[in-house]
């Protein structure tokens, strides 16, 4: 029950941004989406902090609706892949995503260093950029022993360029000639949270009147996210032999806590679809309402948004940011043109 009040709002911002976006299809209904909920956040700054009646409040619901909505929405996709566009967009990325971690990773190291930033502040915008976000930065941060300052200042700084890219993917790709599938690789690659890569390929997507861009870039992004376990695991051994070494108490791991899990559902629907051939006029329904969640999780974004509190950092991270997301950016781009 505590999550209505904040579910409500996000249908409330959710179902005029669906059916602008309709008829916008250039703008497209995600981004119609966190624009109307940003611009409700700056005119009513207190408005996800309201409490209507005791326990009842928008926050809970917001956050429910960005990180679980979009979660159930993604598996809702997966009804309209099969087994072998997922090996197919999977075999297409992975060189493609190799070659930008270690980009990344390269250039938040020695950039984080000439910056003076904190190695924790680095590791997180380096991962949360690398890989999967806040989503990465939020698994890597006990790991690492991270203050809530470096976490702060890591999340807000991806989350600024997860909006920006949002916002100009579809244009740049449509601008650079690409085709559905190279969009989708693209935007999959290089656009760090979950939730903006499947609102730029939802955009992109609805334009061009056919879900290709999409389902590549959610298989892709899905296929990041997955690397959040191998590098939990490598930070996690490291820090161990970091504190064995110095004398210090080490701490515990959880990889349970770790694996994005939703994952193996969504695989799950796809096979599904692959060997039980659904019915088309289901696996139609399911698919919209994925499609809805995404709105709908964008919106929540939107809400949650705080525009002052994305600068508060300092520059230092957003240069840092701003760096590593051209890095996998141009990085994708060379990759998908080298093997093209």
């Amino acid at each position: 029950m505590k999550n209505i009040l904040g579910i409500l709002l996000c249908l409330a911002v959710s179902i005029p941004a669906w059916l602008l976006g309709a008829a916008l299809p250039l703008v497209g209904g995600p981004i119609v989406a966190i624009l109307a909920g940003m611009f409700i956040s700056l005119a009513a700054p207190g408005l996800v902090k309201m409490r209507l009646v005791k326990h009842w409040e928008f926050s809970p619901g917001l956050k429910f609706t960005s990180k679980k909505i979009l979660q159930y929405s993604i598996i809702f996709l997966g009804f309209e892949m099969n087994l072998s566009n997922l090996l197919a967009a999977g075999r297409a990325s992975l060189l493609v995503m190799c070659a930008t971690f270690a980009l990344v990773f390269v250039a938040a190291f020695f950039l984080g260093r000439a910056l003076r930033l904190s190695s924790n502040t680095t590791t997180l915008i380096g991962v949360g950029t690398a890989i999967c976000g806040g989503s990465a930065i939020a698994a890597v941060a006990p790991v690492i022993r991270a203050e809530d300052e470096d976490v702060t200042k890591a999340i807000s700084t991806i989350f600024l360029f997860n909006i920006i890219a949002v916002f100009i993917f579809p244009g740049l790709g449509r601008a650079m000639g690409m085709d559905d599938s190279a969009f989708g690789i693209w935007a999959g690659t290089a656009i760090n949270d979950t939730s903006s890569v499947v609102a730029a390929g939802t955009a992109w997507s609805v334009e061009t009147g056919n879900n290709i861009a999409l389902n590549y870039a959610t298989i892709v992004k899905l296929t990041r996210t997955l690397f959040i376990v191998p590098i939990a695991l490598f930070l996690a051994a490291r820090m161990t032999r970091k504190q064995k070494k110095d004398g210090a108490e080490t701490g515990s791991f959880s990889l349970a806590k770790v694996f994005p899990w939703f994952i193996l559902i969504f695989v799950g629907a796809v096979l599904a679809q692959t060997f039980f051939n659904i019915p088309a006029n289901i696996t139609a329904i399911l698919v919209t309402l994925g499609k809805f969640g995404i709105v709908m999780a964008m919106s929540a974004i939107g809400l949650n948004t705080n525009l002052k509190a994305l600068f508060s950092s300092g520059i230092k991270p957003i240069a840092l940011g701003c760096a590593c997301w051209l890095t996998i950016s141009l990085g994708a781009l060379a990759a998908l043109r080298f093997l093209a």
